[in-house]
């Protein structure tokens, strides 16, 4: 008896013990959790409260006096004319009109700075499509300069530096008391291409080439990596050259992506004279990146089939193609189209391949097909991160928001497409 209480008490010390490591397994697992959601948490906050602001222009809303005499121009329909032009100086009448004490030349130059350098751009425009304004004054509304903009968005926050004198604070603030200065939704961001000066530049001509970049890569991966995937697991035999294969491809998996931009860089421009930053060299680097994750995937997916679809269907007679065609791809294709989506999200995040194949251009203008100067959302939000203006860092944070979007946007659509077309056995 004195044994058997001994043993019982053995294996209750045991089972406290068994217990108490469980306990602590789950409260690692669960601190593990929350940390990981606080650092995303922490993540998300920084980006927000640094992006949300790029979503948000400032303008300044003038009565423009279009006088010839004041510009030195007598017929807008004249090109020579129009280029001798001073367009600027209307601009300048109107912001006096509200700051007469601006009359040195000293206070002239700095009152100027207070408007984006494309006003003028906007008023020959203007002129230029409307000949019979000359003479008339018009309300025009202008994008202010970034320090302006900046003062107005971040005149309460120390962690960005105002860059106005105290006089151009002071103009600032009577034109906002005034309502001249106001802020809207930034639609200029989602309309334009990338301009030197940030209240002006936009992310359109970002998107359009990544959603170019990945047409490409859909076009070119997806086919190649799901053949690739259905010849290997059912038609290629087993010999050492297969599985050399199948080892290449698992490694070329775990290769950096800058080793695909130089491949890129040597091949298709340094060897087939393909043209720099655009769609096309752009997808098929991207495109040789993700055909491992496409190819590992779609195995797994055809893997995933039970063997006894395949033995029913040739039970009836069916042939090795028509096993694979009509039963087993058709089954296994949502798990290949969810590898694929998860491999194009992957490469829509891809900046050091393209990088290399000069897709890292400044473009002002929207692309407008697969063999025009472009750039990608990766690369447009390192170009911005990495200038000196304040105003870009928010434009970046913007970018950082947007690129967000799109790859959870992929993601989910692979979980639903996983769920929605998933067959359980």
């Amino acid at each position: 008896m004195t044994d058997q209480r001994s043993q019982a008490e053995i294996v209750r010390q045991s089972l406290k013990k068994r217990y108490r490591k469980e306990r602590r397994f789950r409260f690692y697992g669960m601190a593990a959790i929350a940390i990981a959601l606080m650092s995303l948490v922490i993540l998300f906050t920084d980006i927000i409260g640094k992006g949300y602001t790029g979503f948000i222009k400032t303008t300044i809303t003038l009565e423009v006096p279009l006088d010839g005499e004041l510009m030195y121009l007598d017929d807008p329909t004249d090109k020579d004319q129009v280029s001798m032009a001073d367009f600027q100086a209307p601009v300048l009448a109107a912001l006096k009109r509200h700051i007469p004490e601006a009359t040195e030349r000293k206070d002239v130059r700095e009152l100027s700075r207070l408007v984006g350098s494309y006003a003028s751009n906007q008023v020959r425009d203007l002129l230029t499509r409307n000949p019979d304004l000359l003479g008339t004054t018009q309300v025009m509304e202008f994008l202010v300069h970034d320090t302006v903009s900046v003062y107005v968005k971040h005149a309460d926050n120390p962690a960005y530096s105002i860059r106005l004198t105290e006089q151009q604070q002071r103009w600032v603030d009577k034109l906002v008391r005034e309502g001249m200065i106001d802020t809207a939704f930034n639609d200029v961001f989602f309309s334009r291409g990338d301009s030197r000066e940030p209240s002006n530049a936009g992310i359109l001509g970002a998107i359009v080439g990544s959603l170019l970049t990945m047409a490409v890569t859909l076009v070119i991966a997806f086919p190649v990596g799901v053949a690739a995937a259905i010849y290997l697991e059912e038609f290629a035999p087993q010999n050492r050259f297969t599985d050399f294969i199948e080892v290449n491809i698992n490694n070329l998996a775990a290769v950096p992506s800058i080793i695909f931009g130089l491949l890129g860089l040597s091949v298709f421009i340094g060897l087939f004279g393909m043209p720099r930053s655009v769609p096309v060299v752009g997808g098929l680097v991207l495109s040789l990146m993700t055909l491992p994750t496409i190819i590992i995937s779609s195995r797994a997916a055809i893997k995933s089939v039970p063997p006894s679809i395949r033995e029913a269907a040739e039970g009836i007679g069916a042939s090795k193609m028509q096993v694979v065609m009509h039963h087993v791809v058709p089954l296994a294709m949502p798990g290949m189209m969810t590898g694929s989506i998860i491999g194009m999200a992957q490469a829509l995040g891809e900046t050091a391949p393209l990088l290399l194949i000069g897709m890292v251009a400044f473009i002002v203008e929207v692309p407008d097909g697969f063999f025009s100067s472009a750039t990608v959302l990766p690369v447009q939000i390192y170009l911005w991160a990495s200038s000196a203006e304040q105003g870009f860092v928010e434009l970046a944070s913007a970018g950082i928001m947007i690129l967000l979007a799109f790859m959870i946007t992929m993601n989910a659509l692979a979980i639903w497409l996983r769920k929605r077309l998933e067959r359980r056995w």
